[in-house]
C-alpha cells in the first residue's frame, strides 16, 4: 500500500489539472488511469477533432474560394486517411505533454482501473493505495448508441466518434444522428472531405441547446454547402446491414428512409460510472445517473469523496471540468477557492461558421420573463470579415433593460471560439454593455462586432 494526499481517479482534463493544482499546493498527489493521459478529450475527442476541422477548413477554402482570393490551384483531391494520421499525431503530442506534466510536478501516475473502496481507499489491481485528505472521482464519459431500434455501435456500419476519427478514408455517404456539438462538427468534416452528408436531429433544430438564431445560420450554411439537415426527426427502425445501413424516419408527419454506408451515432454521451465500486463506497448517484454532490463543494455522499468533470453533471465540457479540478485541489489543500459560476461557461461549436455562447438564450429570457434588450451585429458589416472572406453569422448580446448586465452572448463566425472570451470576462466581472463599449477595441478585427452589438443594444449602433 501506498499512501499519498490526495488521489484522483481518471487522467483526464478534469484529473489531470486537479493533479497539477494539487502539486503545486505542496499535496502528495496521485492520479490512476488505464489508458493514455488526457482522455477523451486530447485522445479521442477535441483534440484530435479540431485539427481534422482544420483540414476541413483548408480544404474548404482551396476547393471553393482559392481562386475568388487570387489563388489558381488545379483540381482539389482531399485524403481524409492522410488527415487522419496528422490529427493522430497531434492528439500523442498533447497526450505525451500531459506526461511531461505529471513528471514535472512529481504526480505519480498509477496505471489500471481505480476501484474505490471505503475510507478514501482506491484498488488498482492487486494494489490498495489510501488518500490521507480526499479521493477525487473523475472517470469522464463514453459515447452511447440507441440500442432499443438497432442502433448500438458495432464499429463497422454504426460508429461513433471515436471510429470516426480513426478512419482512412471518409466513406461515400455517412448520416450522423445528432446535431448537437459532436454531430455538427463530423458532418462538417465529412463533408469537406467529399461524403454525402446527412445530419439528423430529434428536437425541431440543430444545436438545440444554442440561441436559435445561431442554430439557423448553421443550418443555412451547411444546406448551402450540400448537407442535407432532418430536424424534428425520430428514428422508428434500423436496418443495418453488412455494407450499409437503411434508417426509417418521421419527420414533419411523414415517414421517409436514409440509406447510407456508414451511421455515425452522436446522440450524447453515458458518464462512467459501472464497476468502480462507488456504491460500495457510499457514493450515491442522481436519478440522472451523474454522482450525487454538494453544490458549494462538490463532495460526494462519501466522506473524504469528490467528484469533478462529466461524471460530477453538465454541462459535459472539458473546460468546465478543469476549473472544477482546481477548485477541488485548492478547497482539499485548506484554501476558500472562489466559486464556480456555472452560468459563465463558454459553449463553443467548432464546425464552420463556429457557434459560441455564454449565459442565456433569447428564449431562455423569455421563459424567464426577464425584461431584456437585445444587441446585433452581423459579420457582413464588419471590414475584416469582408477581408477574409467570413461574413457568415453575427455578434447578439441580451442585456437587461434596467441595469444593462450581460445575460448572455452569442457569437457565429469563423473564430467565435476565440472571441467569446471578452464577454465570458465582462461577465465574470459584472461588467455592462456600457462598459464593454468603453473598452476600445482595434481596427479592423472581429471583436469590433462585440463592441458594435453592444451599441446596439443601447439603440446607438454605429454601422449598419
Amino acid at each position: 500500500m501506498a499512501t499519498f494526499d490526495i488521489i484522483i481517479l481518471g487522467g483526464g482534463p478534469a484529473g489531470y489539472v486537479c493533479a497539477i493544482r494539487s502539486a503545486q499546493l505542496g499535496l502528495s498527489t496521485a492520479v490512476v488511469e488505464k489508458d493514455k493521459l488526457g482522455g477523451v478529450c486530447v485522445n479521442i475527442g477535441c483534440i484530435p477533432t479540431k485539427a481534422l476541422l482544420h483540414s476541413a477548413r483548408v480544404a474548404s477554402i482551396v476547393a471553393h474560394e482559392a481562386r475568388d482570393l487570387g489563388v489558381e490551384v488545379g483540381a482539389v483531391k482531399t485524403d481524409y486517411g492522410v488527415a487522419m494520421k496528422r490529427s493522430r499525431k497531434v492528439a500523442e503530442q498533447n497526450s505525451k505533454g500531459v506526461e511531461f506534466l505529471m513528471k514535472k510536478h512529481k504526480v505519480t501516475v498509477l496505471r489500471g482501473t481505480g476501484m474505490l473502496q471505503p475510507g478514501r481507499k482506491v484498488k488498482v489491481g492487486a494494489e490498495v493505495h489510501e488518500a490521507k485528505k480526499a479521493v477525487v472521482i473523475a472517470t469522464g464519459s463514453r459515447v452511447k448508441g440507441i440500442p432499443p431500434i438497432g442502433l448500438d455501435i458495432n464499429k463497422t456500419t454504426v460508429i461513433s466518434s471515436d471510429e470516426a476519427l480513426f478512419l482512412e478514408r471518409a466513406p461515400a455517404s455517412i448520416a450522423v444522428i445528432g446535431a448537437g456539438a459532436v454531430g455538427c462538427e463530423f458532418a462538417d468534416i465529412f463533408n469537406a472531405f467529399g461524403s454525402k452528408v446527412t445530419l439528423i436531429e430529434a428536437l425541431p433544430r440543430i444545436l438545440p441547446i444554442e440561441d436559435a438564431e445561431s442554430s439557423d445560420v448553421v443550418a443555412k450554411s451547411y444546406k448551402k454547402r450540400g448537407i442535407e439537415v432532418i430536424a424534428g426527426a425520430k428514428v422508428t427502425k434500423a436496418d443495418v446491414l453488412q455494407d450499409k445501413v437503411i434508417l426509417h424516419l418521421e419527420a414533419g408527419g411523414q415517414s421517409r428512409t436514409v440509406e447510407a454506408e456508414k451511421i455515425l451515432m452522436a446522440a450524447g454521451r453515458a458518464v462512467n460510472t459501472e464497476g468502480s465500486g462507488f456504491k460500495e463506497a457510499g457514493v450515491q448517484l442522481t436519478d440522472q445517473g451523474w454522482v450525487k454532490v454538494n453544490p458549494k463543494t462538490l463532495e460526494t455522499t462519501a466522506a473524504g469523496v469528490y467528484c469533478i468533470g462529466d461524471v460530477a453533471g453538465p454541462p459535459m465540457l472539458a473546460h468546465k471540468g478543469s476549473r472544477e479540478g482546481v477548485f477541488v485541489a485548492e478547497l482539499i489543500a485548506g484554501h476558500k477557492p472562489h466559486p464556480i459560476r456555472y452560468d459563465n461557461i463558454p459553449s463553443v461549436t467548432y464546425c464552420h461558421p463556429e457557434v459560441a455562447s455564454i449565459g442565456l438564450t433569447e428564449e431562455q429570457c423569455k421563459e424567464k420573463k426577464l425584461d431584456y434588450q437585445v444587441g446585433r451585429f452581423p459579420f457582413s458589416a464588419n471590414g475584416r470579415a469582408r477581408a477574409s472572406n467570413e461574413t457568415e453569422g453575427f455578434v447578439k448580446i441580451i442585456r437587461d433593460r434596467r441595469y444593462s448586465e450581460i445575460l448572455g452572448a452569442h457569437i457565429v463566425c469563423g473564430h467565435a471560439s476565440e472571441m467569446i472570451h471578452e464577454l465570458a470576462v465582462a461577465r465574470e466581472n459584472e461588467c455592462t454593455v456600457e462598459e464593454v463599449d468603453l473598452a476600445v477595441h482595434a481596427h479592423p478585427t472581429l471583436s469590433e462586432a462585440i463592441a458594435e452589438a453592444a451599441l446596439d443594444s443601447m439603440g446607438r449602433v454605429m454601422h449598419i
